[in-house]
């Protein structure tokens, strides 16, 4: 049980690192994801956490620039809860901005 909350403990001091040298890496303009900057995660996050909002009209704007194959490899992620982002809210967001997802996602 021991080795299991390290292992935990590991994974998000590797996601923290991760983001804060995407951060360093991008300077003033923030951090990026899958051709997502900053502004565009924060404007889809109401739209895939609990009580779920519609996307605001930013999000699908940042939403139709992204790497949408890019953001499907992370729909399995253990992380993403971590952030409370809700799985299968984020993979229905594309359809509900009226984009096709990549196919197996």
């Amino acid at each position: 049980m021991v080795m299991k909350e390290q292992r935990k403990l590991v994974l998000m001091l590797l996601m923290v690192m991760v983001i804060i040298m995407g951060c360093m890496l991008k300077g003033s303009n923030g951090f990026s994801l899958c051709n997502m900057n900053e502004d565009g995660l924060d404007a889809c996050k109401p739209a895939v956490t609990q009580p779920p909002e519609d996307p605001k009209p930013e999000c699908c704007k940042a939403l139709n620039g992204a790497d949408l194959r890019c953001l499907c490899s992370y729909k399995n992620s253990s992380e993403l809860p971590l952030f409370g982002i809700d799985p299968i809210l984020a993979s229905s967001l594309p359809a509900k901005c009226n984009l096709t997802p990549p196919d197996n996602c």
